[in-house]
């Protein structure tokens, strides 16, 4: 069902690297013909070129590459050519969407911006995604943006430095929110019949995306220290236990319920009346001393001991996974498509994590 529902809509992908180009994998999935510009003078899209240790140098695409490249027909244009220009804006009045990441001033430069774009088509729905907003020429990579909004920051456990998301957390965030403004987009087209032009920055995604960490200062005047997996408003909540067979568990004890059952479950029932932890602000306030009492503890039980016990009891429990028992999971599998790019057969996560019924 999920495949046909954007089946009539025609988008030009002009962006490249992963915020766009993820967006623009989405709306292939949901059916449309999704048509992906690339420059042949620089090999084409620059991800094409990121691969990890294990692939084959020669293969034209990159495991990157077609994470986000999927389902999507490719061709290669190079707009500095003058010539080459005209056969985009010709193209323009039969496309619904346009997705694009320019350089600053390069939309304007290259005839492709959106003041231009309308001209041609005035149902067209422009949709950019730029570093720190449209006025400002700095550029853009997840890892600088994820050092300037706070999210190195406050993921830095104890006595360490600052670490970043180990994927491209700011990328991912921004293209959810231009996928959602242009299915907006799309809904007032249907009511208005005319297009519009449909922005985000990375810098507003991660910045709105900080939710009770921002609240916390804005509300409360608390600035979050840097805390890691750890949550600041919870306990116990993210701190990572060692097992006797040296595993690692994480709790996320979000309930008064939930932490008297973890301490029955651990046989330490006295420390859940204890006046230092009765409470979750009490918890959050003594969290150190709580992580010593429970690793004392755990240390000497197996992992699925107490994960299966957890579970059994509605305790929220994890195991600290590596990818490859995440892409063994057996709930996993539904996620995983095959796909064939330039002659390449390859699996690949699905864009589309919900369902219509």
């Amino acid at each position: 069902m999920l495949s046909h529902l954007l089946k009539d809509i025609r988008v030009l992908d002009i962006s490249s690297v992963l915020a766009g180009p993820s967006v623009g994998m989405f709306l292939a999935e949901l059916g449309a013909e999704v048509i992906k510009i690339e420059n042949p003078n620089t090999n084409g899209d620059i991800t094409r070129q990121w691969k990890n240790p294990k692939e084959h140098p020669s293969h034209p695409i990159s495991a990157y590459y077609a994470s986000v490249n999927a389902f999507k027909k490719i061709e290669f244009l190079n707009f500095n050519i003058p010539d080459n220009v005209p056969k985009i804006h010709q193209l323009i009045p039969q496309i619904d969407i346009v997705i694009a990441n320019f350089k600053y001033g390069d939309d304007k430069k290259f005839q492709l911006d959106y003041n231009t774009l309308k001209q041609l088509n005035p149902r067209l729905i422009y949709a950019q995604i730029t570093g720190f907003g449209k006025a400002d020429t700095r550029i853009a990579y997840d890892l600088v943006l994820q050092a300037e909004t706070g999210f190195m920051y406050l993921n830095r456990p104890d006595h360490q430095l600052p670490n970043k998301m180990p994927v491209a957390l700011i990328d991912v965030l921004a293209a959810h929110q231009l996928k959602e403004g242009i299915l907006l987009a799309l809904y007032q087209r249907l009511k208005t019949g005319q297009g519009s032009y449909v922005h985000c920055s990375l810098y507003d995604a991660a910045v709105c995306s900080l939710v009770n960490q921002a609240a916390n200062y804005l509300v409360a005047g608390f600035n979050p220290p840097p805390m890691g997996s750890e949550h600041p408003n919870i306990a116990p909540y993210g701190e990572l236990f060692e097992t006797y067979d040296k595993q690692y568990i994480t709790f996320a004890i979000g309930s008064n319920r939930q932490f008297t059952d973890l301490c029955q479950l651990l046989n330490l029932n006295d420390i859940a009346e204890h006046p230092n932890f009765s409470s979750n602000a009490d918890r959050v306030k003594n969290r150190k001393d709580l992580y010593q009492i429970l690793q004392e503890k755990i240390k000497h039980l197996p992992a699925a001991e107490i994960y299966n016990k957890c579970l059994q009891n509605d305790i929220p429990v994890a195991l600290i996974k590596d990818i490859e028992s995440v892409m063994k999971d057996q709930r996993t599998q539904r996620l995983i498509k095959p796909v064939e790019i330039e002659g390449q057969k390859l699996q690949i996560i699905t864009s589309i994590a919900f369902e219509i019924v």
